[in-house]
Parts: structure tokens; C-alpha cells; sequence
């Protein structure tokens, strides 16, 4: 039976950065988290509700759609080495935790009391401060050119509690982004529960997703650039699979909230749309309790109660009684 400490609140921001703009991105971030924050506090019983707040993969400060950054096989072009300079540039140094981007984002989840989860592109060329990598995520430092594509765990106090490297870059994205490893697959506990955060298509990584379940993960954050209506079934499986609740969230975006001289998107007008969005948040047995959100921004919320979380699991808990661990075995390099 649900109580009032069971409740939780959960929010997804589908909206667009100020792409391959980092200071305008932030203040977004700012701005959007304190609304979110707002929102969430409306649909809540108690003040004391805790929060969670999604934004999409890559919202600081570009999903770099349609660029292909002037590289063919056996060949790059000196406009395309630009581009790639502009986007580490606009990029998150994440290791610099006391730095001034980091706090930013630290102070959007602190000021308003939320577990925020955001996607970042990740830069590594700055000093260490606060907090070693190693407690956090990945103890590899990740080199001074690399950028990578991270999800960002930070407490109501705004303490980074997780980074996530996305561990394979989907197609063409191995051009742009490193691969992460073991060390930040990790689920940070939280007044609203244990959070974890998975991006895009490692979700169809089924070993990935054991994973998350075996460091029982409760609520499963999923910042994606995939707006095809099948995502939302793809979210749907891994809540019931996992039984856990599921937010989802992409971004929304027109033309003109790219750069004007952005190349891959010269052919369409400023008011058309680039990404149409699609974020969901499910229950643990796959029901859809908001959205999907389609062709326009806006912010999801979902008041939700963790006792469902072992209800759900009455009949089928994925690394418990239903793992068979006699027959099947997952091994994680960390």
C-alpha cells in the first residue's frame, strides 16, 4: 500500500540547448530546471516530495545532427577539423567539478532541491578539482582532444554523484566521441530512490541494462537523440523487464536553434522542426504515465510511488528469482 514517503516526482525537459553555445546552454539549463522544479511542486503532496529532473542526451551543448565533420574513409577536410574544435569547445569539463560549468549545473540541481540527470558532451583538458574522477566515474582521464558523450548524476545538494560515459557511439558518432567503460556504469542512491542513467541505443545493449538491474536500479534514466515512435516501446520493455521506472528524454529543435552557418541543415527553413522529441516517462509494468511528447517542448511530470516498485516484482524480478544464476552469468569489467 502507497503512503506519502513513497511518493516521488519525476520530470523529463524536452526542449533544445542553444547549440554549440555553452553559456547560453547553461543559463537554458538553469532557467529550465528551476520551472521543472516548479512544476513537480505543484503535483506533489508534500514539499518534501523528492524530484527527479531528466534533460536529453547531449543538452550541453549540441546533438551534432546530420554533421558529418568533413570525414570520409581516408580523408578529412580542414572545415570539418573546424567544426569539431567549435564543438569541443562548447563542451563540459566535467573533472572540473569546482569550475565554473560544473557549478552552473551543480547549483541547477542545489538551488532547487532536485537529483538532476543531464547529458553532457564531456571534455577533459582542464584540471581535476573537487571531487577525484574515480569516485564519480571513470578513473581514466580521457585526454586533452577527446570529447565524449556523458549523463551527469547530481544530488539535491549538488554533489556530482555519477558520470556516465556512454560506452559505444552509435554509427557515425565514433567519429566525435570516445567510448566509456565499466567504471561509470554505476546507480547513485537518492531520497527518490536508486537513479541510474543508460543513453540512447546502449539501451539495446541487453548485458548494459542486467547491469543497471543488478545494482538495482530504481529509477532508469534514458537520455536519448532517438524521436522514432518505437523508442517509446523500447522504454516500455526495459520498465517491465526491469521493474523499474523509466524516464526518457530527447530533445525538441528547430533549425533556428542551431548555428546559422551550421552546414548540415542548410535546407531547411528557421521554424523547421529537426527533432520532433518523443519523451515518456513508464511504470514498472510498462504503462506510459506521460506522454509521449510530440513537436514541441515542454516538461513531463509523473507523480509516482516506489512501492510499486516491489509489487511489480512480485512475479518477476530479472536478477532474482528469475536470473537463474546456475545457468546464466553477467561479468562486469570495472
Amino acid at each position: 500500500m502507497a503512503t506519502a514517503n513513497d511518493e516521488v516526482i519525476l520530470c523529463c525537459v524536452q526542449d533544445s540547448p542553444v547549440s554549440f553555445d555553452l553559456q547560453a546552454s547553461l543559463d537554458k539549463l538553469t532557467s529550465l530546471a528551476r520551472e521543472a522544479a516548479t512544476k513537480a511542486r505543484a503535483a506533489a503532496s508534500s514539499p518534501s516530495t523528492p524530484i527527479v529532473v531528466l534533460f536529453p542526451e547531449a543538452f550541453l551543448s549540441a546533438y551534432p545532427r546530420g554533421l558529418d565533420f568533413g570525414a570520409k574513409i581516408g580523408h578529412r577536410t580542414a572545415e570539418g577539423r573546424s567544426w569539431f574544435a567549435r564543438y569541443h569547445a562548447s563542451s563540459v569539463s566535467v573533472c572540473d567539478t569546482e569550475g565554473p560549468e560544473m557549478t552552473t549545473i551543480r547549483n541547477a540541481a542545489k538551488d532547487n532541491g532536485i537529483t538532476l540527470v543531464a547529458g553532457v558532451i564531456e571534455r577533459c583538458d582542464r584540471p581535476e578539482t573537487g571531487k577525484k574522477r574515480a569516485e564519480y566515474g571513470s578513473s581514466v582521464a580521457g585526454g586533452s582532444g577527446s570529447i565524449y558523450c556523458t549523463a551527469l548524476t547530481i544530488s539535491e545538494t549538488g554533489e556530482v554523484l555519477a558520470s556516465h560515459r556512454k560506452l559505444m557511439p552509435t554509427g557515425t558518432e565514433r567519429l566525435v566521441w570516445g567510448q566509456g567503460d565499466g567504471q561509470g556504469i554505476r546507480v547513485a542512491s537518492t531520497r527518490a530512490g536508486n537513479v541510474g542513467a543508460v543513453i540512447c541505443w546502449e539501451n539495446y545493449m541487453p548485458l548494459l541494462r542486467t547491469a543497471m538491474y543488478e545494482k538495482g536500479v530504481e529509477i532508469y534514466c534514458a537520455p536519448t537523440a532517438d524521436g522514432r515512435p518505437t523508442w517509446t516501446s523500447s522504454m516500455q520493455h526495459i520498465a517491465m523487464e526491469g521493474r523499474c521506472y523509466v524516464i526518457s528524454c530527447n530533445q525538441f529543435n528547430k533549425r533556428s536553434d542551431f548555428p546559422q552557418d551550421y552546414p548540415a541543415l542548410n535546407d531547411l527553413k528557421p521554424d523547421e522542426v529537426v527533432t520532433r522529441g518523443g519523451s515518456v516517462i513508464v511504470g514498472p509494468l510498462g504503462e506510459i504515465i506521460a506522454g509521449p511528447l510530440w513537436d514541441q517542448a515542454g516538461i513531463l511530470v509523473a507523480k509516482v510511488n516506489k512501492s510499486e516498485l516491489i509489487e511489480a516484482k512480485m512475479d518477476f524480478d530479472a536478477v532474482g528469482h528469475y536470473a537463474r544464476n546456475d545457468v546464466l552469468r553477467l561479468q562486469v569489467n570495472s
